[in-house]
């Protein structure tokens, strides 16, 4: 019996093949749980009809992290920080941290799990991040680590309202 795979099926075939599989192998369980129909002419051409569609879809979906990938190529966050002695940081910067702030700077959204941080920072500088948004395309972006100034400077001044009237 031959028949067009929809699905993929582990160790017979992939979808949009045409295979012989046995009688009974076929009327029983491929096609009854929609992973395959019999091989006529309306079903392989419903089937190149997807493949199109998804190979369509696909480029589409690469063009537009080619896109974002020219955007992100070089752009420079600077993320605000507070520090403790030695430049240390309070807590960390995470990919999360880096993706909240190209959304909310630049407009554009990236996935946090694409952002690849060895390890989260915890000290004030200037770190390459790259971006893995495909297999090939994985942009180089610059984090810059600054001390938040304003909230060390609101600290300072309640730490000298509680002097003064202690």
């Amino acid at each position: 019996m031959k028949v067009v795979f929809l699905e993929d099926v582990p160790n017979v075939a992939q979808a949009g093949e045409i295979k012989e599989v046995a009688s009974g192998y076929g009327r029983n369980y491929l096609i009854p749980r929609k992973l395959a129909l019999l091989a006529d002419a309306q079903a392989i051409s419903q089937v190149e009809a997807r493949k199109r569609l998804k190979a369509r879809q696909q480029a589409e979906s690469e063009a537009e992290l080619r896109e974002l990938a020219g955007e992100l190529d070089g752009k420079e966050v600077t993320l605000k920080a507070r520090v403790g002695a030695k430049d240390h940081l309070y807590g960390s910067i995470t990919n999360a941290d880096i993706a909240d702030e190209l959304k909310n700077s630049a407009g554009l959204v990236v996935d946090k799990r694409k952002i690849e941080l060895a390890e989260p920072i915890r000290q004030l500088g200037s770190y390459e991040v790259p971006v893995k948004l495909a297999k090939d395309l994985v942009p180089q972006i610059k984090i810059t680590v600054v001390e938040d100034t304003e909230k060390a400077e609101k600290e300072a001044k309640k730490e000298k309202g509680d002097e003064e009237s202690g």
